[in-house]
C-alpha cells in the first residue's frame, strides 16, 4: 500500500540505499513460485528494517510471520556476530525455500525457523529479545503483543507491520471485518500502554516502532 503520490515515492526509493543482490533473486523468486507475493516487504520497507536493526545492533530478535524470508534477512544484517533470529511461521510448505536463501546469505546459522502456531511457540522460547517484528495474521496481534512484551529487553523495540492497513483505520469499521478491528485495538494498546512509547510511521503499509521503556 502506497500512501504517497508516485513520483514522490519514486524519489524516496531513489535517494534510499539500493536492495542487495540477494534480495532481488528472493524477490523474483517469490513472484515466480509463491502465492501472494504482495507480502513481500519490498526492497524500501526493507531497508528500513535493516537500517533500525544495525542501528539497535541486536543480539536476540523474535520475527512473527516469515513468509519467504525476506525481512528475516534485512533484520538479520544488524546483528551481533554471534547474535541470532527466532522466525516463526504456520507454512511449512515455505521452509525449504526459506532455508535456501537464509544458507545463502551467510546468516544460516544465525536464524533458526519455527513451524506452528506462534501462540503456542511464543512461550517455550527461553530467550528474551532485543528486536522483535509482529507481521503475521492481524486478528492475533494483541495477542501476540502480550506473549513477547515480558520477552522484551528493556530499552528493546518492537517493529508492527501493516498498522495503517490499507487505509482502513480511518474508515467506518464493518462490523465483520475482523482484521482492521484487531488493527485498531492493537495501535490503541501500543498507544496506552505505560511499558513502552510509541510513534507510527507512514512507510508503506504503516510501521509502528515500539521501545521498552
Amino acid at each position: 500500500m502506497y500512501f504517497l503520490p508516485e513520483k514522490l515515492d519514486d524519489y524516496i526509493v531513489a535517494h534510499s540505499e539500493e536492495e542487495p543482490e540477494l534480495l532481488q533473486q528472493l524477490t523474483r523468486e517469490t513472484y515466480q513460485k509463491i502465492l501472494q507475493p504482495i507480502m513481500l516487504s519490498g526492497p524500501y520497507q526493507g531497508r528500513v528494517l535493516s537500517m533500525i536493526s544495525k542501528l539497535i545492533r541486536p543480539k536476540t530478535i523474535l520475527e512473527l510471520g516469515t513468509f519467504t524470508g525476506y525481512a528475516t534477512l534485512c533484520l538479520a544484517e544488524g546483528l551481533q556476530s554471534d547474535g541470532e533470529i527466532h522466525t516463526i511461521d504456520v507454512n511449512e510448505e515455505l521452509e525449504d525455500f526459506q532455508r535456501k536463501y537464509f544458507d545463502k546469505s551467510g546468516y544460516g546459522l544465525q536464524i533458526h525457523q519455527h513451524l506452528g502456531s506462534a501462540l503456542d511457540i511464543i512461550p517455550k522460547l527461553n530467550q528474551t529479545f532485543d528486536l522483535v517484528f509482529i507481521d503475521a495474521d492481524k486478528p492475533n496481534y494483541v495477542n501476540y503483543f502480550n506473549l513477547i512484551i515480558d520477552k522484551l529487553n528493556p530499552g528493546g523495540i518492537i517493529l508492527s507491520d501493516n498498522v495503517l492497513w490499507h487505509g482502513k483505520v480511518i474508515e467506518p469499521l464493518d462490523k465483520k471485518d475482523n482484521s482492521t478491528k484487531a488493527v485498531l485495538e492493537f495501535n490503541t494498546l501500543l498507544k496506552n500502554d505505560k511499558r513502552i512509547e510509541t510513534v507510527l510511521l507512514p512507510i508503506r503499509d504503516g510501521l509502528t516502532i515500539s521501545r521498552k521503556i
